[in-house]
């Protein structure tokens, strides 16, 4: 039935861009009285093909929702882009934040603040150059506290045949009200020990990207059991940090 009834539309369709079409070619031979009854009822329709040109370009520019889709080094073996920042999560924001509060499934927030002036919320990305359909918004008003950070838990794919010859890269999008430092600590728990690795994240560099070389740390690759990343916000008061994507990837070193 639902074929029948399309078949039917684009019969009509194509009837009525004929008739517009032979109107067209005619206008400059048409009868004055019926010419304006044709301009009228041109504008009408004009009116509507506009509105749903505008409005079509608007969502068809978007991000794709559920989008995994970010560039990746040569070699990866392992990529991964939050669903907070991939897709729409339940409970969109949350105010006046608590420690260990959660936003979706994967992340958390962290902080020692007596009283609570934050808040956390996801958004929609519109800019063109967005390529996440979704980022994560943070304000912070007043500050009492000594730590800020936000935590994202790795699905088990990231440690699945985690080596110490194998490289972590992280990218984001950052949008600040005013500077601040940020800082990201890989966590990689093996056995009853848990690996850190911290960079700073080069705010001023076009392309913001930190990389945890495990060549350089103390890993047992046979008790890998979890891996997760640390965002440390220094100096937050009276601020908003907007994350417009974040993503991971995972390679091995190239050997020399």
């Amino acid at each position: 039935m639902a074929r029948t009834g399309g078949f039917i539309e684009r019969i009509l369709q194509w009837g009525q861009s004929r008739y517009w079409a032979r109107n067209a070619r005619k206008a400059a031979q048409t009868d004055l009285p019926l010419l304006r009854r044709q301009r009228r009822r041109a504008r009408g329709l004009r009116m509507h093909l506009d509105t749903l040109i505008s409005v079509a370009e608007s969502r068809l520019a978007l991000p794709i929702i559920g989008s995994n889709s970010f560039p990746k080094p040569h070699g990866t073996d392992w990529s991964w882009r939050p669903a907070v920042w991939r897709e729409p999560i339940p409970v969109k924001g949350r105010a006046a934040v608590e420690n260990k509060e959660t936003l979706g499934d994967e992340v958390t927030l962290f902080h020692d603040c007596r009283i609570s002036e934050l808040t956390l919320r996801q958004l929609r990305n519109t800019s063109e150059k967005d390529l996440a359909p979704f980022g994560l918004r943070m304000d912070v008003f007043r500050f009492d506290g000594s730590f800020l950070s936000l935590v994202v838990d790795m699905p088990p794919e990231a440690v699945d045949g985690l080596r110490r010859n194998h490289v972590i890269r992280m990218d984001t999008i950052v949008e600040m009200e005013k500077p601040l430092e940020i800082f990201a600590r890989l966590n990689i728990r093996h056995g009853p020990n848990t690996e850190q690795i911290v960079r700073e994240l080069p705010l001023q560099a076009e392309d913001i990207r930190v990389e945890f070389d495990l060549a350089y740390s103390n890993l047992n690759e046979k008790r890998v059991e979890k891996m997760w990343i640390d965002l440390i916000f220094e100096g937050p008061e009276m601020n908003q940090v907007i994350l417009r994507d974040l993503t991971f990837s995972r390679r091995p070193r190239a050997e020399f």
